[in-house]
């Protein structure tokens, strides 16, 4: 039979055991935690980071631009009710769904001359929206890039100014363009004098 002594160092050594079992089960509880943590840190990684900073700057770019469409489809709908916006082509693409073709998506190079002022002018205003979602722009000024719109282009456009003016906006249009002199009833002109000195006329 065993003695007293070896009884007692069989239990200690058993006691030391389990504590040791009980030491590992933690430690290994915790290396496992460390490890999911690490496993979620290298998802992130893996779509988001580089040296760089390249995946992390498009994915923040797409979502701004999601934001900056989502603005400019809301000023489009009040310009022109054909045309909608859409993200497509590439992460950082846009593309126009036209309405009275079936939803059809095509690029925004196919527009015309009149279109693509109309889609830049809502984009353009939808950015503005996007700058501040307190603050309203309550005047626009646009200069030139008249000049090189056809006839029916330049109604289009002008139709466009007319419904922001419509709305309460004072539009501002810097033109040679004669078709728009004709068209804007209060005009500031500036004429040239020679020496450097120019003269401005307020009128209709």
């Amino acid at each position: 039979a065993l003695g007293e002594q070896q009884c007692a160092d069989l239990r200690a050594e058993l006691s030391e055991d389990q504590r040791r079992r009980n030491a590992n089960s933690e430690l290994q509880a915790r290396i496992n935690d460390a490890n999911d943590e690490y496993l979620r840190w290298a998802r992130l990684a893996s779509l988001i980071g580089s040296a760089e900073g390249d995946k992390f700057r498009k994915i923040a770019q797409a979502y701004n631009l999601d934001l900056l469409v989502h603005h400019a489809n809301a000023q489009l709908r009040q310009l022109v009710r054909r045309y909608r916006l859409k993200r497509g082509g590439s992460m950082l693409g846009l593309l126009v769904m036209d309405t009275e073709m079936g939803d059809e998506l095509r690029s925004v190079h196919s527009l015309s001359g009149g279109e693509t002022f109309l889609v830049s002018l809502a984009l353009a205003l939808g950015l503005a929206s996007m700058a501040s979602s307190t603050l309203r722009i309550e005047s626009l000024f646009i200069d030139e890039g008249f000049g090189s719109l056809d006839p029916e282009s330049l109604q289009l456009a002008m139709d466009a100014l007319d419904g922001l003016q419509a709305q309460g906006r004072k539009v501002g249009v810097i033109s040679h363009v004669q078709e728009m002199h004709e068209r804007i009833p209060v005009q500031i002109k500036v004429r040239r004098q020679g020496n450097g000195l120019s003269t401005i006329e307020v009128g209709n």
